[in-house]
């Protein structure tokens, strides 16, 4: 199922305050003293470095970290990395021993990062964006991706400071097999009115134009959609519920372009759009029975092991441009790194962070399948995944973030009204505007609950 372990919305949980402990919030020690470019901390200093080990495997920070000391020879960095990094840090934050830099992102079950965005715990690492990256001439936010910065994750609280910087990212888009378009000799259709007209020519041939794992699987693919139809500023307006963002007339453009893909999905979508039939919807895109299917780089190695139409090849595009020649964006799921407030030591931990944008450090993850968000990083991708993350080189930016944290609001979901009621629109139960308006609804009542 979707590995979605990267980027969820910030249910600030009720939890143990892991906040003040001390004075020193805003202070940094005598070893932070240090050069900004070019070279090294004037005087000695530790770093403590926590991290996840993920999928990436248990051998990549420690490459990291190695190549900085090399470059920066008076810092030591000092990792500690686990599958279940919380279980190791919590205790010792809580004792007042904090590490000055955290590798974890936001949607993981014991939800530490919202914890202590709730509390007011994380440093703010805005001018870490105005820094040269280290060893570099360039700006770090002169190498990011455009629109990664300024989310509602990278910016919890909507005062224009940034807590979380963006780190490893996934794509999204619409996967399909690239051997049956060469075959066909269809094009990939970059806006509506050719989606339009590839689902007449693909439907002669007993194709579909659609299909999708779950309803869930579109909170990718829609808010791409609603970027394309009214701008990276709609996207940001519906994730904080402003009034009328949902029934703007760049909404209605992106409902009705969903509207279009959801009457033309494959048959039997539906039935098996659940937990234990979902990869039947999969095989579709592998059977050529559905031409476009929403989901995330994971799937390759979801669907590594099942049968496949001869020469099949994955490939993904962006969601449609809604008119011929607008725009398109890429939603990415990211994961995190942060500075707590209480880190002794958190000009060193910026320029440290500044190094993980270097083309240097990018190489390194790169050899373990991480891409970071910067430019021309597709070109250091092993081939498997270049044809994957080669569709952001192509779009006019990349957005991410998700609806903003709301006191509980009984009865009320968003995820249930935007996502749940796709199979219901795809089965004809309901219509595209009844389902806009409901989205509207329930958009005004969680307004009202923001926290």
């Amino acid at each position: 199922m979707k590995k979605k372990v990267l980027l969820s919305s910030a249910a600030l949980l009720a939890a143990v305050s892991l906040a003040a402990c001390g004075n020193n919030s805003n202070s940094t020690s005598k070893t932070d003293s240090t050069t900004q470019q070019g070279g090294a901390a004037k005087e000695k200093v530790t770093l403590k470095l926590a991290a996840l080990e993920s999928g990436y495997g248990a051998e990549m920070w420690p490459a990291i970290i190695k190549a900085y000391e090399e470059a920066n020879p008076n810092v030591k960095v000092e990792l500690t990395q686990d599958k279940e990094i919380e279980e190791k840090i919590t205790p010792q934050m809580k004792a007042g021993d904090y590490p000055d830099i955290v590798m974890l992102a936001l949607g993981r079950k014991k939800a530490l990062p919202e914890t202590l965005i709730k509390e007011k715990a994380l440093a703010d690492i805005s001018g870490l964006f105005d820094m040269k990256v280290y060893g570099e001439d360039k700006k770090v936010s002169e190498k990011l991706l455009n629109n990664v910065l300024g989310s509602t994750v990278t910016d919890p609280y909507g005062d224009g400071k940034h807590y979380l910087a963006p780190m490893f990212y996934a794509p999204t888009g619409l996967f399909y097999n690239e051997a049956l378009f060469k075959s066909k000799g269809w094009e990939v259709p970059k806006d509506m009115p050719g989606m339009k007209e590839l689902a007449e020519k693909a439907k002669k041939d007993g194709i579909s134009l659609f299909t999708y794992p779950v309803s869930g699987y579109l909170d990718s693919f829609f808010p791409a959609l609603l970027a394309n139809a009214g701008g990276v500023d709609l996207f940001n307006k519906a994730m904080k519920y402003d009034t009328g963002a949902f029934t703007s007339d760049g909404a209605t453009k992106a409902f009705e372009a969903l509207g279009t893909f959801l009457q033309n999905v494959e048959p039997s979508t539906v039935a098996n759009a659940n937990p234990q039939s979902f990869t039947k919807n999969q095989q579709l895109i592998l059977d050529n029975k559905a031409l476009f299917m929403p989901n995330g780089t994971w799937v390759v190695g979801e669907m590594a092991k099942a049968p496949r139409a001869e020469g099949f090849k994955w490939s993904m595009t962006a969601a449609p441009a809604i008119e011929k020649g607008g725009k398109r964006y890429v939603y990415s799921f990211f994961e995190h790194i942060w500075v707590p407030k209480e880190s002794k030591n958190q000009e060193a931990a910026k320029e440290f962070l500044s190094f993980l944008y270097s083309d240097k450090a990018a190489e390194i993850f790169a050899k373990y399948n991480a891409a970071q968000p910067i430019q021309g990083v597709t070109a250091k991708l092993p081939d498997e995944l270049k044809s994957l993350y080669k569709v952001v080189d192509e779009v006019d930016g990349v957005i991410n973030g998700n609806f903003v944290a709301t006191k509980p609001v009984e009865g009320v979901s968003m995820k249930d009204t935007l996502y749940g009621q796709i199979d219901s629109v795809a089965s004809g139960q309901k219509t595209v505007a009844e389902w806009q308006k409901s989205v509207e609804e329930v958009s005004q009542k969680l307004k009202a609950a923001v926290e």
